[in-house]
């Protein structure tokens, strides 16, 4: 396996292919790079360079014990990007992706980051406070936490077949192999540092590091995204960014870089193209 070890000892898998301008993908809880699978054979068959990694904790990196939250997460990137000598690179993230995308660029990206594409994204904050009224309670993810502890295969069932993929809506038609591709990226990886990422991905404030980034980025979601609402994250997002593009897709779910990858490919190659 190609793994890029970090400072404080942790192996970090990733894949790499092709030769082209380098498109880096940053997966979303609890899953792996194997999620982008339809984004990279899309833009590998058009020449590009398309690189993934498994989170630390998740997938076939290390599962940690300690450093499952975002400062960290961006650190390791930045030593991938580092390892791999990546320039002029977009980074795309999806949901927890999209947070660590807008912590590396704001912090390690200048010099190496062309464009970001945040999609689905957990940007500014996803929890409900004094000052973020449309965040969702911390009571939801106490949920999560708590269905976690309780039987975590149980859960990467229940997320995949109900609402991340929109399968709960009427007339859906849901995909066995969608939802059992979710679960098993899910049982690869580390249940310590998976639970920890509940509360990295809803509880970290981006609104400083969306504020610092220069270069363009390109904010995807749907309009019935159930796991992370739109309202309180992609809306708000772009009033924050400096060159900021908001795309908004009606009646598409959290998951739609799956279920919807005709669309959302194309228009993630405009945008890199533009």
């Amino acid at each position: 396996m190609d793994t890029v070890t970090t400072r404080d000892g942790v192996k970090i898998f990733y894949k790499d292919l092709g030769s082209g301008r380098p498109i880096v993908f940053h997966h979303g809880w609890p899953l792996s790079a194997d999620d982008w699978d339809a984004q990279m054979m899309f833009f590998l068959l058009r020449g590009y360079r398309v690189i993934a990694h498994d989170r630390r904790g998740h997938g076939r990196s290390t599962q940690t014990m300690d450093g499952n939250e975002m400062d960290t997460y961006a650190a390791d990137v930045a030593a991938l990007a580092e390892a791999l000598d990546l320039r002029d690179a977009i980074h795309v993230g999806h949901s927890t992706g999209g947070g660590e995308v807008t912590r590396y660029v704001a912090k390690y990206g200048e010099g190496r980051v062309a464009k970001a594409t945040i999609i689905g994204a957990v940007p500014p904050l996803m929890v409900k406070t004094d000052a973020n009224p449309g965040g969702l309670p911390i009571e939801v993810f106490n949920g999560y936490r708590e269905a976690y502890i309780a039987n975590r295969a149980q859960l990467y069932l229940d997320v995949p077949t109900g609402p991340f993929y929109g399968y709960n809506r009427p007339g859906a038609s849901p995909s066995e192999g969608v939802i059992r591709n979710w679960w098993r990226q899910g049982m690869m990886g580390g249940a310590k540092a998976q639970y920890d990422c509940i509360k990295a991905f809803s509880e970290t404030d981006f609104t400083e590091d969306l504020k610092a980034i220069n270069v363009p980025v390109y904010v995807m979601h749907g309009d019935d995204d159930q796991i992370v609402p739109i309202g309180a994250s992609a809306l708000e997002s772009i009033k924050l960014l400096k060159h900021g593009t908001l795309k908004v897709y009606e009646g598409l779910p959290h998951g739609m870089c799956t279920t919807h990858p005709d669309i959302i490919n194309n228009d993630l190659l405009a945008f890199i193209e533009s």
